[in-house]
């Protein structure tokens, strides 16, 4: 069986991330499975875990404003949708600044954001800095719903943070550029993100 962790054990799984190790948390959407995005290994790691192809990035999930801007490339229009969206179910894909080292993202010129949605995500991320995120399962199967999926799902995970999603569905996927995209449809509807990007001069 595969350790589980309360909240207050934020510390323990922070020093675990630092070791390149992967662990699955709840987020608001779905339980997530992460690694330290900092170290090419605990990115491989995950791979491993998950069975995910090389060929596709990972999202990233960021503790706060500043740590987005760190990695991504944010201006007036795109930093109003982040206060009027984030933290919540949804994930920006953003210019990719130019010292962000390629492996980062497979050398694409986008990075897919998240901000972290509840405060022990936030205190977890400010330990570790900005962490790969993705859907806790394998590689193109459904999303594991339980801590017991997640370890039939996930069997080298070195841990899981105790907890329960709040939508129980994936975030809504929206690109940035000249034009608002919706790249993959969830909680937050098309309506509500044209109201505020037409909205944004």
């Amino acid at each position: 069986m595969i350790r589980r962790y309360h909240e207050t054990e934020i510390e323990v799984l922070a020093n675990l991330l630092m070791e390149d190790g992967v662990i699955a948390v709840p987020t608001d959407t779905v339980f997530g499975v992460c690694a330290k995005m900092a170290s090419q290994n605990a990115q491989e790691r995950l791979r491993i875990v998950k069975n995910r192809p090389k060929d596709k990035a990972f999202p990233i999930m960021c503790a706060n404003l500043e740590q987005i801007e760190a990695l991504c490339v944010v201006n007036e229009k795109t930093r109003k949708m982040i206060r009027a969206f984030m933290p919540g179910p949804i994930t920006l894909v953003l210019q990719k600044k130019e010292e962000v080292p390629s492996f980062v993202n497979g050398g694409l010129e986008t990075i897919a954001i998240r901000m972290a949605t509840s405060e022990t995500l936030e205190a977890l991320i400010q330990k570790t800095g900005p962490l790969y995120m993705t859907s806790a399962n394998q590689s193109g199967q459904p999303v594991a719903t339980t801590i017991e999926e997640i370890e039939e799902s996930c069997p080298l995970l070195d841990g899981i943070l105790i907890g329960k999603p709040s939508f129980g569905q994936a975030s809504t996927i929206v690109a940035c550029g000249e034009e608002l995209k919706v790249l993959r449809e969830g909680p937050i509807t098309l309506e509500e993100l044209k109201k505020v990007w037409e909205d944004i001069k």
